[in-house]
């Protein structure tokens, strides 16, 4: 049953303006234990929810390795969203209207503040595991670049610690696609709609693959005429109207924003010495097919984090491959759990002696 929590007073953000008392959408699955010590944290992607159990199926379920019966399951909605917490389209409390581009820009930083809020109001201070791919991912190391005592164990997939150019470039061709919308910035809900549809033929364009698109969207029946028999046209336009169902162009442009604000080093000093300073176990998973975030963005934080170790995915499908490949990544991340379990064990071992 998805919930919500009220951050009180004003929330400011890291770019500046403000927001008074803004909401986060949570969900839970599962029981506390008595120590607290089976809390797992889900940190979500670009445009996903609060509701894991439905976007991470093989891995987060009843039948699946992160199991309610056995883990309290916490999954939290990012600011500027449109599921729950407060985002452009929300009521602004100072003039009784949306904040549409009014609407502070948020950073990850600014994401992870609010869902400390939330931890703070669920009486949770230590986390078991905190997990996230893609923006989920950039969540989770900030998380932990701020409060490392937090964390005993982190996976973190298809991410970074800095958000690249070639990142950058991507999201802000999604932006100016939607810029170009004519309804752009008009003050309803629906604004930039359009764009939106072609910023996600943009972004699916950054999420998959030569190979794939070769394998599920080649033509089926080469006797037929060039134009009408072309699913990877088809395939687009799909994923566009898909995502205009569900979400809104206000939210995928600032979304964007926050994830190009992405960097571990800002105002802390080096990028290194920060990700040096994470004592959680870590689990760094790449996709070798990845050409959003390139496995070297995965080596490095594995060579870098004291704690980590870097597992490779061979996927045709791209950056997609963290969703599409559960059954892998359930076996990787199954080994993780028991291997540092057992550390964990070794070392209560070693201190109770």
């Amino acid at each position: 049953m998805e919930e919500v929590f009220t951050i009180p007073g004003i929330f400011e953000p890291e770019c500046g303006g403000r927001l008074v008392s803004p909401t986060i959408s949570y969900r839970t699955w599962g029981s506390r234990n008595l120590d607290g010590s089976n809390v797992i944290w889900v940190c979500h992607a670009l445009t996903a929810n609060a509701d894991v159990m439905s976007w991470w199926p093989g891995l987060f379920g009843e039948n699946d390795l992160f199991n309610p019966k056995d883990y309290f399951i916490v999954c939290a909605n990012v600011l500027g969203s449109c599921y729950g917490s407060t985002g452009p389209v929300t009521t602004n409390p100072d003039t009784g209207l949306p904040y549409y581009q009014t609407f502070p820009l948020i950073t990850i930083r600014d994401m992870v503040k609010a869902h400390q809020a939330l931890a703070a109001h669920l009486s949770i201070e230590r986390i078991n595991l905190v997990i996230g791919g893609s923006l989920g991912g950039q969540q989770a190391l900030e998380w932990n670049a701020s409060e490392p005592w937090r964390f005993q164990r982190m996976v973190v997939l298809a991410t970074n610690a800095i958000h690249s150019p070639w990142g950058v470039a991507f999201n802000e061709s999604q932006r100016l696609a939607i810029e170009a919308d004519q309804s752009w910035l008009s003050p309803n809900g629906n604004a930039g709609m359009s764009g939106l549809l072609a910023a996600r033929s943009i972004a699916l364009l950054s999420y998959r693959t030569y190979e794939a698109y070769a394998k599920t969207q080649s033509p089926n029946d080469e006797s037929k005429d060039p134009w009408s028999n072309q699913p990877a046209a088809s395939y687009q336009k799909y994923q566009g109207e898909k995502l205009a169902k569900r979400f809104n162009a206000w939210s995928y442009w600032y979304l964007s924003k926050a994830m190009d604000s992405h960097n571990l080093g800002r105002n802390r000093g080096k990028t290194d010495q920060v990700l040096k300073k994470i004592t959680a176990k870590t689990l760094v998973v790449g996709i070798d097919s990845d050409l959003l975030f390139p496995l070297n963005e995965q080596n490095h934080l594995a060579n870098v984090i004291p704690e980590a170790t870097l597992k490779i995915i061979n996927s045709d499908f791209g950056h997609d491959g963290f969703l599409v490949e559960v059954k892998k990544l359930a076996s990787i991340i199954g080994n993780f759990m028991s291997n540092s379990d057992q550390l964990v064990n070794i070392r209560q071992d070693s201190e109770s002696n």
